[in-house]
């Protein structure tokens, strides 16, 4: 700007436009021009062009000498174009995302830089910290998996169920503090359902998904931040593009997705004058299953090439968190106290033991034998993933040594989920013993 240089910040959506206007406002550059539809600040002789991907998409682009893209890893097909075409090639993009890791987005851009990661900025006051309780999640052994995520019509049917939406609205009484909160839906038969269940409930609950018009979704806004408005209940929509002062999440929308997942968790980390903290209510096993969103990170660009079996280009895989015995809070497994009610997580013993009671011989009876819990058969196929992965072994193998140690296979989605987690000496044992074990059969048969 200071060499009378033009810079376009493309934004993905119209919201957006307006928040960015102001953002560049209160940073004093108020040299705003605006391409989108026939907004009152179109001026092309301003230096900084706030557009819209969408006008970009269907007007002759103005020239610039770089090019930031918000949000960039929506990866809309016009900008991507826009990106390779070789005019615009001596210019240089900027992609900002507090999600890189789309698919193919290292195929348009040269080099990931990180600024700074989530818990840094919570630790730096940029980004409010966070609770997490997950007390319910739906069943999704019958939901398939299509293109790395769950199935939409099979998982609506699995969340859209009337003790499930129920449980939702029983928890945010009980945890939710009346607090300001974006609750996230299936699809839109899902969230109308959540928001009719807390209207049933007294709460007063508003729907918001693609199809609300601009002017009625304002209003919305409106009275959320007057707070007359206490729950906005939405599917596929509230994920970017959000300024409101968010105190609660409830995540009923499961998800294989790292973006969405941490997208939809990041609509309530803004900062807010009285703001303690953020709360998460996730009745959709999302954290369990991907993890907290302070671990989620990675350090290269996806270039669109098929990865190998267990290869992750995360700097260390953090272990999935744990849920706290006392009060359902999520908490990082390593934790020994819960900082939501302060409960001491007391160590397992390795060694596994069951209740029972001392019986006379030929009597007949027998101590009851040891049922894991599907908890536990979950975490010991992420053990079995990791020693795989160490190995060099197929993801078969963990399959075929889970089978073996609970006698079926791993065929529920749940367990399937589970990610590559650090094995315990038990099952390190465990696997040894198996090895020993084969080894001597192949003696007693004869064999080398």
């Amino acid at each position: 700007m200071e060499r009378d240089h033009r810079v376009i910040f493309a934004v993905p959506a119209l919201s957006l436009v307006e928040q960015t206007v102001s953002a560049f406002c209160g940073e004093g550059l108020g040299c705003i021009g605006v391409v989108q539809a026939d907004h009152v600040l179109t001026d092309p002789s301003q230096p900084v062009q706030v557009c819209s991907v969408q006008s970009l998409a269907r007007r002759e682009k103005p020239e610039a000498a770089l090019v930031i893209i918000d949000e960039a890893h929506r990866m809309f097909a016009s900008v991507n174009e826009w990106m390779t075409d070789p005019e615009w090639a001596n210019v240089p993009f900027i992609g900002l995302s507090a999600t890189p890791w789309a698919r193919g987005l290292g195929k348009y851009y040269d080099d990931l830089i990180i600024a700074a990661r989530t818990a840094e900025l919570i630790e730096a006051g940029y980004l409010s910290p966070f609770i997490v309780f997950a007390p319910s999640e739906p069943d999704l052994s019958d939901v398939a998996t299509i293109a790395g995520e769950f199935h939409q019509g099979e998982l609506s049917d699995a969340c859209n169920k009337s003790t499930l939406v129920g449980d939702v609205v029983a928890t945010w009484l009980a945890r939710g503090e009346k607090r300001p909160t974006l609750c996230y839906g299936v699809d839109r038969a899902h969230a109308e359902h959540l928001q009719q269940r807390f209207l049933e409930a007294g709460v007063a609950a508003e729907f918001v998904d693609a199809y609300t018009p601009v002017e009625e979704r304002e209003r919305i806004f409106r009275r959320f931040r007057a707070g007359v408005t206490k729950i906005i209940t939405n599917c596929a929509t509230l994920t970017t593009g959000v300024d409101l002062d968010v105190r609660c999440i409830v995540d009923a929308k499961p998800t294989k997705s790292e973006m969405l997942f941490v997208q939809t968790i990041g609509r309530g980390l803004r900062t807010a004058s009285g703001k303690d903290k953020l709360i998460v209510l996730d009745h959709a096993g999302n954290h369990l299953r991907l993890g907290l969103v302070t671990d989620i990170h990675h350090e290269h660009l996806d270039d669109g090439k098929p990865k190998k079996a267990g290869e992750d280009d995360r700097e260390r895989k953090a272990p999935l968190p744990r849920i706290c015995d006392g009060c359902s809070a999520v908490m990082p497994r390593k934790a020994a106290v819960c900082e939501a009610c302060g409960a001491v997580r007391e160590a397992k013993c390795e060694v596994d033991a069951v209740d029972g009671e001392l019986v006379e011989l030929g009597s007949g009876t027998r101590a009851e034998k040891w049922a894991p819990t599907a908890s536990e058969k979950r975490e010991f196929f992420g053990e079995l993933r990791f020693i795989a992965a160490e190995r060099g072994y197929s993801d078969g193998w963990a399959s075929h040594k889970f089978r073996e140690k609970f006698g079926h296979w791993p065929n529920d989605a749940w367990t399937r989920s589970a990610g590559p987690t650090a094995p315990s000496l038990k099952t390190r044992n465990w696997i040894r013993s198996r090895a020993i074990a084969f080894a001597k059969g192949r003696r007693a048969n004869g064999e080398t």
